[in-house]
């Protein structure tokens, strides 16, 4: 976890280094979400370039074994909530796993295996591909998870392991005097690895010359995000 506060120091204090202005708490809570989102999304985007990385196997499981460690903080399983013929997907998912149906938890229970649309007329034709309640199939769709076969599952016992999205950060602070002073009790922190500090920074102070038209502050960024490389 990434303590917000060190980070909007740290963006304020280059920014009144450089004379570039004052960045208000509501443009950097804007700005912060816009950064944390940008590098989650980005560990996701680096797995896949890992993946087809050719070469030194071990220079390629240091890489993957760091890119695990940073989405590991975002694992989680729920059980899924029936509504109509589907499996609701969990609000905060961002990238679905591996999907069960259980009557004693997760480490028990039967694999649901997750077929394409298109795919599902030639697996309902044969009776040696056709869904069984030991073998059961899903298709994904906006609206959830449809299962087969249609019947005979429990409500919440269809159990997912899911990525979640990290959750809105926000800079929490009381006005004295005219002043914005922090405030911990209304702050949501960073969820993103702890690693990621230098990274939050830059990316919100060239973000600050595009978003705010503070363009200064956007080359501090790209010479910032040099210098790291």
């Amino acid at each position: 976890m990434v303590s917000i506060d060190t980070v909007y120091q740290r963006v304020l204090a280059i920014a009144n280094k450089e004379q570039r202005g004052y960045i208000t708490p509501q443009e950097f809570n804007l700005l912060a979400n816009q950064a944390q989102m940008a590098i989650f999304n980005q560990y996701f985007s680096d797995m896949n370039k890992v993946a087809l990385l050719p070469g030194n196997e071990t220079e390629y499981s240091d890489a993957e074994k760091v890119l695990n460690e940073k989405i590991s903080l975002f694992k989680t399983h729920e059980n899924l909530t029936k509504s109509g013929s589907f499996f609701l997907h969990p609000e905060n998912m961002y990238k679905l796993g591996t999907v069960w149906y259980s009557e004693s938890g997760i480490q028990y229970g039967v694999e649901l295996q997750e077929i394409d649309y298109d795919e599902l007329i030639d697996i309902n034709k044969s009776p040696l591909t056709s869904p069984t309640q030991t073998h059961p199939i899903y298709i994904r769709r906006e609206e959830g998870l449809k299962i087969f076969p249609t019947g005979g599952w429990s409500n919440n016992k269809i159990i997912a392991t899911y990525v979640r999205r990290p959750n809105k950060v926000g800079w929490g602070y009381v006005v004295v005097n005219e002043q914005a002073l922090y405030n911990a009790s209304s702050t949501q922190n960073f969820e993103l690895h702890a690693s990621e500090e230098p990274g939050l920074v830059t990316s919100i102070l060239g973000l600050a010359g595009i978003v705010i038209q503070k363009q200064d502050l956007m080359m501090i960024g790209q010479q910032q995000q040099q210098q790291q490389a």
